[in-house]
């Protein structure tokens, strides 16, 4: 294993996943009609996560060093586009509670 950064992204895609889910679950609970958008984009980067999860567990199982570093890099965009997207939802349920 040339890079330990797989179970790092692997631990962390899991975690966030979590809260993806937890937050489509909220939001149907909560039955609001005007987090529509909110619901739809944390299901996107929910699948995002999930695909970082599968490439970076790939990553770790592959004994190939050079896919093992393209996994992992694939892997890795995956997350941080993930990343970017949960701190847009985090902004706009922020705003939509501001409201």
């Amino acid at each position: 294993m040339a890079n330990n950064t797989s179970q790092h992204i692997l631990n962390t895609s899991a975690n966030l996943l979590g809260f993806c889910l937890f937050v489509i679950t909220s939001l149907h609970i909560a039955s609001k009609t005007e987090t529509h958008i909110i619901d739809e984009l944390t299901s996107s980067f929910a699948v995002l996560l999930t695909f970082s999860c599968i490439f970076s567990f790939a990553s770790i199982r592959t004994s190939d060093l050079k896919r093992e570093k393209r996994l992992e890099t694939i892997a890795d965009y995956l997350f941080v586009i993930s990343l970017i997207g949960i701190l847009i939802i985090i902004l706009l349920i922020t705003l939509n509670f501001l409201k």
